[in-house]
């Protein structure tokens, strides 16, 4: 969920690395399913006997008052990073504002470049994602074709070296990964929503002097004074948001982002929150995805709708579906939404 004008719809990016997909149009009958039409692509992780199997689907959005807007979501999928074939890169990267695709596709294209050349990405890769996010940023501020005063991306990305996934998150996207428990998958969050549901996030960006209220709050339809918004995935359609002190701008409902220069003002900041985790035989493969998916959908069923599907083409498909139709349910719009899956498959079981 971006800033308060909405994101969104009608053609598919420029351009994201790996092309090749076909519009998988508007869902008119969600039900029916839908296969992406994309190939499965594979990487190997030589170093530990593994290989990874992945596909991606991005489908726009669905905005009746706005149909000729570009989707504004874009992904990145880059293997054999530095040229070493046990290091792999996954993004996605949610556009938001008059500019959002364009401050999108500059993001998913620098974020990456910058930390294939990093030196000491393979020693320190949270180090390494720091600075990149940091350069990126301050490269977009700069950047004197895009105007990113009201415009920005979150970036949700998943670096793979050898056994260990390096996930960093700026904004509300998602990473997650499956764990087998005895008898069942479980999902496990690799990323934890920045927004003002959260009260640490909150409080931060508080302390920068933001306004944290819903639309219904800051146009006097609500008690301006209740600072509670009950919980995220229950509450939909009128989250908190942030706003200068005296005006109705920015509105963003997340709390971190690249761009976004004004709402770097009030505390909305480029730094990545970073987690690590070693992969074993108890973790079947793992979820990227825009905040376009975990609107309407938890992490656990998404979870369980990749783990009932053999190919990630039909399980992306029935995810982008269902996150379709359950947006529909709830309001007259939907998100942009793009799924990255990626399957981790022992080498000696291929």
């Amino acid at each position: 969920m971006g800033c308060v004008h909405g994101k969104c719809c009608c053609r598919y990016p420029r351009s994201s690395d790996g092309d090749n997909r076909e519009d998988l149009g508007t869902y008119a009958q969600v039900q029916t399913h839908i296969l992406a039409g994309r190939s499965v692509e594979s990487a190997q992780v030589l170093s530990h006997n593994f290989k990874l199997e992945y596909s991606v689907l991005t489908q726009r959005g669905f905005y009746p008052e706005s149909p000729e807007k570009e989707n504004q979501d874009s992904y990145c999928i880059k293997t054999q990073i530095q040229g070493n074939p046990n290091v792999h890169f996954f993004g996605v990267f949610d556009g938001h504002g008059q500019f959002g695709t364009e401050c999108s596709l500059f993001v998913r294209d620098r974020l990456v470049e910058i930390l294939s050349n990093d030196p000491t990405l393979l020693d320190d890769p949270v180090k390494a994602y720091n600075a990149a996010f940091t350069r990126t940023n301050e490269e977009l501020h700069n950047n004197s074709d895009i105007d990113d005063s009201m415009s920005g991306t979150t970036a949700i990305t998943a670096l793979l070296v050898g056994d260990m996934l390096c996930v960093a998150n700026v904004g509300d996207s998602r990473a997650v990964l499956a764990v087998k428990e005895g008898n069942r998958v479980v999902a496990k969050d690799l990323s934890s929503d920045q927004t003002p549901f959260r009260k640490d996030e909150c409080q931060r960006v508080k302390g920068c002097g933001a306004r944290v209220l819903s639309v219904d709050q800051v146009e006097g339809l609500k008690d301006p004074d209740i600072q509670s918004w009950g919980d995220e995935e229950a509450e939909g359609g009128d989250p908190p948001r942030l706003w200068v002190q005296n005006g109705m701008y920015p509105g963003t409902a997340f709390t971190r982002s690249v761009g976004d220069s004004t709402a770097e003002s009030i505390g909305v900041v480029a730094v990545p929150e970073v987690s690590t985790v070693h992969l074993t035989a108890h973790h079947p493969f793992f979820v990227v995805a825009s905040d376009g998916v975990f609107e309407f959908l938890s992490s656990q069923t998404v979870v369980d709708m990749v783990n009932r599907c053999a190919d990630p083409r039909d399980a992306s498909s029935a995810i982008a579906g269902e996150s379709y139709k359950l947006w529909l349910d709830h309001e007259n719009r939907t998100d942009d939404i793009t799924i990255i899956i990626v399957h981790i498959k022992a080498l000696s079981n291929v």
